[in-house]
C-alpha cells in the first residue's frame, strides 16, 4: 500500500519517526494499532506485494529501531485474517499469492501471453517471491495448495514466472508438473512456451534491454533442460519414488520429443523458413551443449538422452526410399546439409567418443527403419569434424560386406554402398574416393564376391539393381574398375557392363567421351565433355610443363580412344588466341604434338589461320581488354580463411574448425573452377600417381598460383595470431587439419609444391622472418600429412643424380634446402631452426615412437651439417647441465641472432636425444656431399674457417666415431674409400649440371683432405724382408670396385656407356691429384723389395686405356704421373735402378701401353724424369729407362740425318718410338719407309696400326691435333710399301685373341673403341687395295667380308662416326659402306677358291644384314666347293 505521493509504507513509517516520538510506549500497543489500521485499509494480496518491497533495510531507526520487522506485520495480518474466515493461514497465503502471481502476469499491453516478463512485472514479482519466500521460512505457506492454484489461473502460465518460482525454490518445475491436471495439457503449455520463448530470444536485436532478455532466456532454457532431462532419463536408482514421479518423466520426454520435432520439422523446411524462425530453432539447440549439464545430471542420464536424440533424429520420419537415396544423397554432403542438422549433429556427437557414435550409428541401421537423409548427413559430419571416423567407417564397411555376403543380404550391401559414397563426397582428405574402395572391395580374387559363384551372381544383381538409379560416375567406375572376375563367369559380368552402358546412353554419357583425366569417383553428374576437355587440356599441359614431355595418357587417347582425341581433346587444346612472342608452355606442348604426327596438319593450319585472326581483331579494337578471371570466388575463399583463423585463435571455438574448414573445402572447389551445383571437385590423377616438378623452373598458371599463395598466406597469418596467444602445442588442430584440407585437394597438390620451390629453392634468402616462421611451420604439418601426399618426382635437371626417383614430400621439401652460397646458407640455418623449434614443440606432448615418426630426417641432417660448420661453439662436447629451451615466440624478434638461436636449439636436451636416433644421423658420406655442394668463393666460412671445419669434422667427429653413427670406427681405408665415392659421386652432378668449378670438376679442398689421409696410410711400419705381406694400392681397388659396383641401372647402353666414359675421366683426374707414388706398392721377393705396378697395370689395361683419344697411348699427364710414382717408390728399393728395370720390362708382357705412351711423349717425358732421377739418386739412367731413349734417339736420327734404324727384339716398340718421331717430322716422305731393311716389316705392320689408329683419332678427336687426311695418306704409303714387300699385313685386322705373336700385343694395347672402328679404318684403305691381294692373301676376303659386317653392325648400332669438320661430304659413312660394298662385290668373282672357302662361318651374319651380297658369296662358294673335290679326285 502506498501512501500519499506513493510513498511505501516503510517511508511513512520512518518520516512519522523522524517527526515526532512514538506514543505507543511497547511493541505490542504499537503492534495492535498497525493491525486495526491495516483490517480496515489494507488488501492482503496487495500487502503481500508491499511488505516485499520493503524488505530492504532502508530504515535505521523508527519502528525498525524499535524493533518491528515488515515479516511480522504481514504474519499478524495474515493470522488475523485466517482466523476469521476460519481457514489455515499458510492456505490463505497461497490463495493471495496465486491471486497476485495471476494480476502480475497480465499485462494489459500485450493481449496474447509471452513467455518473458516486462521490466515492471518482473520487478513486482520478485517483490512478491520475496515475501512468499519469507512465509515459507516462517512454514506459513502451503506449496501443494500453491501448485494446484497455478493451474486454475484462468490464463496460461508465463514461462518466466515458472521459472522465478523454480529458480527460488518456492516451486520447482517438476513439482509444479506433478500437480498438473493434466500431462498433455502441460506437454502442450511447454512446448508452445518454450517455442516462444526461443522465437522471442532469436528475434531479438542488440540493444541492452534485449541482450539481457536473451541471457535470461537462455538461462531459462537452461534450467529447465536440466530438470527434463534428470526427470525424463532417471536412473533405476532414482526411481520408484511416487507414482506421481512417472507423470513428470512422460511430461519432460514428451516435451523433449515435441520440441525436436519442432528442431527437423524446421530442418526440412529452412529454405523456406524465414530467419527468425531458423535463429529460434538454433536458440533451442544450446539445450544439448554437453558442458551445461556438467554437474546437474546424472552421467548415465546425460548419456541416455543424448543416445535418445541421436536415435530419434536419425529414425524421424522415415519416408524415403533406398532409391531416392541414392538418386539424391550428394546434395546431403556435409557443405549442402542443412546448417542446423549439422550443428545439432555436432552438438550430439560430442557427447559420445568416435567409437561410440559409431556403435550408435551401427545399432540404429541395424535395428530401425530409418530417414537415409539424416543418416548420411550424420556419415557426412562425423567424417568431417572426427579425424578418426575414417578409419572406422572402413571397418564399419568391411563389416557390412561381410554380413551381406555371408547372408546374401541386400539391406547390409545397399548401407555398405551408400555410406562409403557419402563418405567419399566429403573429399580424400577424410576419406578414399569411392572409386578406390570400389577397387579395394571387389578388384581383386580376393574379394567377398570371389568365394562362389553365389556370391559374385549376388554381386552382379545388387549393381544391376542400382542401374537404373544411378549417377554416370558410380557407372563409369563399375565399368572402368570392373569387379574381378574368373574367366568362365566373365559373361555375367558383360551382361552387367552392358547394361550399365545402356544406362549411360540414356543419361546422354558416352563412355567414349569420358575425360583422360576425369575423377570417377566425382560424386556429380556427368560434366559436359566440352569441360573435361577442357580440364583435361589444363592438366596435361601441368604434366608436359614439368616433364617437357607429352603424357603417356595423351599419347593412348590419341591411339585407342580417337574420337574422344578429335572430336574434343584437340579442341579444347587449339581453341585461338593471340600467341604470345615468346612461346609458352600451350605453344610448346601444340609443337610437340605437331611434330609427334598427333596433330592433322589442316587442323593446326586452321588452328594458326583463327590465331592470326584473332590477333588482328585485337589490334583494331580500341579497348583490348581481355577477359579476366572471376574474382568472386577467390573472394568467397578468403572471407572462409579470415573466419578460420578468428575460430584459431579462439579456445572456446575450436570445436568449430572443422566444420570451417569444411566451407574453405568448399570454397576453394570453387576458386579452382569446380564450384558449380552441378560439378564436385574432380580430381585429376588417382592416389598412386607422381606429382612431377621441374625444380629449376616450376611453371605455375596465374589461377592455381593465386589459390596457392592465398593458402599459404593464410596459413602463416593463423599460425601468427594464434602464436601471439598460445605456444604452438596449445594451438588447438586447426592448423593441421587445414594442411591436411589442402593435401586432400589432389589438383592443388602440383601447384602448392611448384609454388614451395619456387618459395624455398628459387627465393629463400629474400624472405622475410616471418614468411620463414610460416613456411617452416607449413611444411612440418606438410610432412604430419605425408600418407595423403603421392610420391614426388622432382626434375634438378642435368644435375639430378638418380633422374626420375620418387621422393616422399619431406625429402622434397628438404631438397630445396640447398646450402652453396651464404645467402643461402643463413636462410637454410633460419629456415631448419624454425621448423625444428616448431616440431619440438607442437608434439612435444607425443610419445617418442610417435615423435620419431613425424620428425623429417632431412631436417635434423641438415641441422647436424649447419650448426657445427657456422657455430664453433657447437663442435665442442655438450655439458650435462641442463639447457634452457628456444622459445617459439622468441624466434619471431627481429633482433634474435639465428645463430645463437640454432646453438640453443642445439644444446637442447631433446635435440641432443634426437641426434642418437639411427635414422636421424647424418653420416659421413651424407656430410661430404653436402659440403661438396658449397662453392668455395660464395661460402660464409673463410678459406681457414673452412679448413678448420673440415678437420674437425674428419678427424674429430666421423674418422673415430662408430659406423653406426655414421663414422668410420677409425679406419683410415675406410675414411679414403668413403671421401672417394663422395667426391666423384658430387663431380657427376657438377659435371652433368655445368657447374664446373673448373677443368677437372674436384673439390680441391676435399681432393687435399683425401691426400693428407692416403699420405698418413703410408705411414707405417716398413715390411721386413721374407714378410708375405705387401702394401695394397688402395686407391686403385677403390676406382675398380667403383666401377664393378655403381654402374647405372636405368638407361640406354649409350647412356651407361657415356656414364662410364666420364667416370673414368674422374678416375683420371683423381689419381693426378693424388701423390704419384700411390700407383706403385712395394713387396718382398725373396730377401729384396720390388716394385709393385700389376694393380695399375691391371687398372690401365681394363679401364683406363679406354678414355685415350688415341687409342694407343695413355694421356700425357697421367704416363707422365706414373713414371715420377716408378721413381719415387724405387726410393724403398736396394738398387732403384734394377727396381725401375724390372718393373718397365713387366710392362712390355702385362702392360704394353704404358710404354706405347712412354714413346708418344718421350720428348715432353725425357727432360721430367731425367731431372727426377738425377735429383733423387745422381746416377746414369736406370738400364730400361736408357732402352727407351735410345729407341727414341735413333728413330730422330733415322729421320733427320739418314742413318740406319737399328733392328730390334721389341719391333712394336720401337715402330712406336719412330712414328712418334715421324709425328714431330714433317713432311713425312716415303723414302723413310724405303730405307729401312729387309727385316722390317714387323716394325712397318706396327707403324700402318699406329697410323690406322691416328686415322680414327681423327674422327672421333678432332681436336686433339691429328689430321685425318694427313694420317690417311701415311697409312696409304705404308701399305703400298707392305704390299710391295709381299707382306700379310691383313693379319693385322684379326681379333686380340686370334691375332699372332706382335699383333696380339698391339690389339691389347689399342682402346676398345679404336678396336671396334677397325672397320671403319680398313675400308678407309681401299684405293691403295690391288688386285694382286686378293691372289696372294687367302684371308684378305674373309678380313674384307668381317669388316664389312662390323662396318653394318656399327651403323645399325648407331655408332658410325660423323663427317669430319673439314667437309661434310666427305667420309660420308653411308658413302663409306657403300664403297665398301661395292669393292666386295667387285672382289669376290676374282677370288680363287681357298679365298672363298674361308668365309663360310661369316655368311649366316651376312645374310642377316646384306641378303644380296651373301647370295651372291652363296653363288661363288659353290663353284668352289666343287672345284676342290674335283682336285681330290684327282689325287687318286
Amino acid at each position: 500500500m502506498a501512501g500519499a505521493g506513493g510513498r511505501s509504507w516503510r517511508d511513512l513509517l520512518a518520516g512519522r519517526a523522524r517527526k515526532r516520538r512514538s506514543p505507543f510506549g511497547s511493541t505490542a500497543e504499537l503492534q495492535g494499532a498497525a493491525l486495526q489500521l491495516l483490517d480496515q485499509h489494507q488488501s492482503l494480496a496487495e500487502l503481500l506485494l508491499e511488505v516485499g518491497d520493503s524488505a530492504k533495510p532502508c530504515v535505521q531507526d523508527g519502528a525498525e529501531h524499535r524493533g518491528v520487522s515488515p515479516e511480522s506485520f504481514i504474519v499478524s495480518v495474515l493470522q488475523e485474517q485466517a482466523s476469521k474466515l476460519g481457514v489455515p493461514t499458510a492456505t490463505l497465503a497461497a490463495k493471495n499469492a496465486i491471486a497476485k502471481v495471476e494480476q502480475i502476469c497480465q499485462d494489459p499491453a500485450s493481449p496474447s501471453r509471452v513467455p518473458l516478463l516486462n521490466s515492471d512485472q518482473r520487478k513486482r514479482l520478485t517483490c512478491l517471491l520475496q515475501t512468499v519466500k519469507d512465509l515459507l521460512a516462517n512454514n506459513m505457506f502451503c506449496r501443494s495448495l500453491f501448485c494446484q492454484d497455478m493451474w486454475k489461473m484462468k490464463g496460461p502460465l508465463v514461462l518466466e514466472a515458472v521459472w522465478h518460482l523454480h529458480s527460488c525454490d518456492i516451486v520447482g518445475l517438476a513439482e509444479l508438473l506433478d500437480r498438473s491436471p493434466a500431462g498433455p495439457a502441460a506437454v502442450e503449455w511447454l512446448c508452445s512456451s518454450l517455442c516462444g520463448l526461443c522465437e522471442q530470444a532469436g528475434d531479438t536485436s542488440c540493444g541492452d534491454t534485449s541482450c539481457g532478455d536473451t541471457e535470461l532466456a537462455q538461462r531459462i532454457l537452461s534450467d529447465f533442460a536440466i530438470v527434463f532431462v534428470q526427470h525424463g532419463f532417471e536412473q533405476p536408482s532414482e526411481l520408484g519414488r511416487k507414482v506421481e514421479s512417472q507423470k513428470v518423466a512422460y511430461i519432460c520426454r514428451a516435451v523433449l520429443q515435441r520440441m525436436l520435432a519442432w528442431v527437423l520439422d524446421a530442418v526440412g523446411k529452412e529454405k523456406q523458413e524465414d530467419v527468425s524462425m531458423v535463429q529460434a530453432v538454433r536458440f533451442w539447440l544450446n539445450v544439448f551443449h554437453v558442458p551445461l549439464y556438467a554437474s546437474a545430471a546424472h552421467p548415465d542420464s546425460l548419456r541416455q538422452f543424448f543416445r535418445h536424440t541421436l536415435t530419434e533424429v536419425l529414425t524421424y520420419n522415415p519416408v524415403l526410399k533406398v532409391s531416392d537415396a541414392i538418386q539424391m544423397q550428394k546434395e546431403w554432403s556435409f557443405t549442402r546439409t542443412s546448417p542446423l542438422l549439422t550443428a545439432l549433429y555436432r552438438k550430439l556427437l560430442v557427447a559420445f567418443s568416435v567409437k561410440e557414435s559409431m556403435c550408435q550409428l551401427q545399432q540404429v541401421l541395424e535395428t530401425r527403419e530409418v530417414n537415409w537423409q539424416h543418416v548420411l548427413s550424420c556419415v557426412s559430419t562425423l567424417v568431417v569434424c572426427q579425424a578418426e571416423a575414417g578409419q572406422l567407417f572402413k571397418d564399419l564397411l568391411s563389416h557390412l560386406l561381410l554380413k551381406a555376403f555371408g547372408n546374401y543380404d541386400m539391406e547390409n550391401m545397399i548401407t555398405a554402398f551408400l555410406i562409403a559414397r557419402q563418405a567419399a563426397l566429403e573429399g580424400p582428405a577424410v576419406f578414399m574416393p569411392y572409386s578406390e574402395w570400389f577397387k579395394a572391395s571387389f578388384g581383386n580374387a580376393g574379394g567377398h564376391h570371389g568365394s562362389s559363384k553365389k556370391s559374385l551372381v549376388f554381386l552382379l544383381e545388387f549393381l544391376s539393381e542400382l542401374v537404373p538409379f544411378e549417377a554416370a560416375p558410380y557407372l563409369k567406375v563399375h565399368i572402368m574398375f570392373p569387379p574381378c572376375v574368373p574367366g568362365k563367369h566373365r559373361a555375367l559380368l558383360l551382361e552387367y557392363i552392358t547394361l550399365a552402358r545402356t544406362r549411360l546412353a540414356d543419361l546422354q554419357v558416352a563412355i567414349e567421351d569420358m575425360g583422360l583425366y576425369e575423377d570417377l569417383s566425382a560424386p556429380e553428374e556427368a560434366v559436359q565433355p566440352q569441360a573435361q576437355a577442357l580440364r583435361d587440356v589444363e592438366k596435361a599441359l601441368q604434366i608436359f610443363e614439368s616433364s617437357r614431355k607429352i603424357p603417356t595418357s595423351v599419347i593412348e587417347a590419341s591411339i585407342f580412344r580417337r574420337p574422344y582425341y578429335t572430336s574434343w581433346f584437340l579442341p579444347a587444346l587449339l581453341r585461338p588466341r593471340v600467341l604470345p612472342k615468346t612461346p609458352d608452355g600451350r605453344m610448346a606442348f601444340i609443337d610437340s604434338l605437331k611434330r609427334a604426327d598427333k596433330i592433322p596438319s589442316n587442323l593446326y593450319s586452321t588452328y594458326l589461320q583463327a590465331c592470326h585472326a584473332m590477333k588482328e581483331k585485337v589490334l583494331q579494337d580500341a579497348s583490348k581488354a581481355e577477359p579476366s578471371h572471376p574474382k568472386e570466388p577467390l573472394e568467397q575463399l578468403e572471407a572462409e580463411l579470415a573466419e578460420l583463423r578468428t575460430l584459431a585463435v579462439q579456445q572456446a571455438q575450436w570445436e568449430e574448425v572443422a566444420a570451417q574448414l569444411a566451407l574453405v573445402s568448399d570454397r576453394l572447389r570453387g576458386a579452382l573452377g569446380d564450384s558449380s551445383e552441378d560439378n564436385e571437385d574432380n580430381e585429376a590423377a588417382p592416389c598412386s600417381s607422381r606429382v612431377r616438378v621441374a625444380v629449376p623452373a616450376p611453371g605455375l598458371s596465374p589461377c592455381p598460383q593465386r589459390v596457392v599463395d592465398l593458402l599459404l598466406t593464410s596459413f602463416c597469418q593463423t599460425l601468427l595470431a594464434a602464436s601471439s596467444f598460445n605456444p604452438p602445442d596449445r594451438q588447438g588442430p586447426c592448423l593441421s587439419l587445414l594442411v591436411r584440407m589442402m593435401c586432400g585437394h589432389r589438383n592443388v597438390l602440383p601447384a602448392l609444391l611448384a609454388r614451395l620451390c619456387q618459395l624455398l629453392y628459387h627465393q629463400g634468402p629474400s624472405l622475410g622472418a616471418a614468411h620463414i616462421l610460416g613456411l617452416a611451420a607449413f611444411v612440418i604439418h606438410l610432412s604430419e600429412c605425408r600418407a595423403l601426399i603421392p610420391a614426388v618426382e622432382a626434375d634438378f635437371g642435368p644435375s639430378q643424380a638418380v633422374p626420375g626417383k620418387a621422393l616422399s614430400v619431406s625429402e622434397y621439401w628438404s631438397s630445396l634446402l640447398v646450402c652453396r652460397t651464404e645467402e643461402s646458407f643463413v636462410f637454410c640455418l633460419r629456415f631448419c631452426t624454425a621448423a625444428a623449434a616448431y616440431l619440438m614443440c607442437k608434439f612435444s606432448s607425443c610419445s617418442r615412437e610417435e615423435f620419431c615418426a613425424l620428425v623429417p630426417p632431412g631436417l635434423i641432417k641438415k641441422l647436424q651439417f649447419l650448426v657445427p660448420r657456422l657455430s664453433s661453439e657447437a663442435r665442442a662436447v655438450l655439458c650435462e647441465e641442463a639447457q634452457s629451451a628456444l622459445s617459439w615466440s622468441s624466434l619471431s624478434c627481429p633482433s634474435l641472432s639465428y645463430r645463437r638461436a640454432s646453438l640453443c636449439l642445439w644444446r637442447q636436451a631433446a635435440f641432443q636425444e634426437l641426434l642418437k636416433e639411427k635414422a636421424f644421423q647424418l653420416s659421413f658420406r651424407e656430410w661430404l656431399l653436402l659440403e661438396l655442394e658449397v662453392c668455395p668463393d660464395k661460402d660464409i666460412l673463410s678459406a681457414a674457417e673452412r679448413q678448420d671445419f673440415h678437420h674437425w669434422a674428419i678427424y674429430q667427429r666421423y674418422l673415430p666415431a662408430p659406423s653406426a653413427a655414421g663414422g668410420c670406427d677409425g679406419d683410415l681405408e675406410k675414411a679414403c674409400g668413403v671421401i672417394l665415392n663422395a667426391i666423384l659421386d658430387s663431380s657427376h652432378r657438377l659435371e652433368l649440371g655445368g657447374r664446373a668449378r673448373s677443368r677437372t670438376s674436384l673439390s680441391p679442398e676435399i681432393l687435399c683432405r683425401l691426400q693428407e689421409l692416403v699420405l698418413e696410410l703410408r705411414c707405417r711400419p716398413k715390411l721386413l724382408p721374407g714378410c708375405s705381406a705387401a702394401q695394397r694400392a688402395l686407391v686403385l681397388e677403390l676406382l675398380q670396385g667403383r666401377l664393378a659396383g655403381t654402374e647405372p641401372e636405368q638407361g640406354s647402353a649409350l647412356g651407361q656407356q657415356l656414364w662410364r666414359q666420364q667416370e673414368l675421366l674422374l678416375h683420371r683426374r683423381v689419381l693426378l691429384g693424388l701423390p704419384a707414388s700411390t700407383l706403385v706398392t712395394l713387396c718382398w721377393r725373396g730377401n729384396r723389395a720390388v716394385l709393385d705396378c700389376d694393380s695399375f697395370f691391371c687398372f690401365v689395361n681394363s679401364e683406363l686405356k679406354n678414355v685415350s683419344s688415341r687409342g694407343y697411348a695413355l694421356s700425357f699427364d697421367i704416363t707422365a704421373h706414373f713414371f715420377r710414382g716408378l721413381l719415387s717408390a724405387s726410393l724403398d728399393c736396394e738398387d732403384a735402378a734394377e727396381g725401375v728395370s724390372e718393373a718397365l720390362a713387366a710392362c712390355q708382357t702385362k702392360c704394353p701401353v704404358v710404354l706405347l705412351s712412354a714413346a708418344l711423349w718421350w720428348p715432353r717425358l725425357e727432360p721430367a724424369l731425367c731431372c727426377q732421377w738425377k735429383r733423387l739418386f745422381g746416377a746414369p739412367l736406370a738400364g730400361e729407362l736408357a732402352r727407351l731413349r735410345g729407341w727414341h734417339s735413333s728413330g730422330t736420327r733415322f729421320l733427320c740425318s739418314g742413318a740406319a734404324f737399328p733392328a730390334s727384339d721389341l719391333p712394336w716398340l720401337s715402330a712406336a718410338f719412330l712414328h712418334g718421331a715421324l709425328l714431330q717430322h714433317s713432311p713425312r716422305g716415303t723414302e723413310a719407309l724405303h730405307r729401312l731393311g729387309t727385316g722390317a716389316e714387323q716394325l712397318l705392320v706396327a707403324l700402318l696400326f699406329f697410323s690406322l689408329l691416328d686415322l680414327i683419332s681423327a674422327r672421333i678427336a678432332p681436336k686433339e691435333g691429328v689430321d685425318f687426311q694427313t694420317s690417311l695418306e701415311w697409312s696409304l704409303q705404308i701399305l703400298q710399301c707392305l704390299q710391295g714387300r709381299g707382306t700379310a699385313w691383313p693379319l693385322l685386322f684379326h681379333s686380340a685373341e686370334g691375332a699372332p705373336g706382335m699383333f696380339h700385343v698391339l690389339h691389347r694395347a689399342a682402346s676398345q673403341r679404336h678396336t671396334r672402328l677397325l672397320p671403319l679404318a680398313f675400308y678407309s684403305l681401299i684405293p691403295s687395295f690391288q688386285q694382286e691381294l686378293l691372289q696372294q692373301e687367302p684371308t684378305f676376303l674373309s678380313v674384307a667380308l668381317q669388316m664389312y659386317i662390323q662396318l653394318l653392325q656399327l651403323f645399325v648400332e648407331g655408332q658410325v662416326l660423323p663427317q669430319s669438320d673439314q667437309d661434310h661430304t666427305e667420309h660420308d659413312p653411308l658413302e663409306l659402306i657403300s664403297a665398301a660394298r661395292q669393292f666386295l662385290l667387285g672382289a669376290i668373282p676374282q677370288c680363287p677358291a681357298r679365298s672363298l672357302g674361308n668365309i663360310q662361318p661369316l655368311l649366316s651374319t651376312c645374310e642377316e644384314l646384306d641378303p644380296e651380297l651373301a647370295a651372291t658369296l652363296r653363288h661363288f662358294c659353290r663353284p668352289a666347293v666343287d672345284v676342290e673335290l674335283e682336285e681330290e679326285l684327282e689325287l687318286f
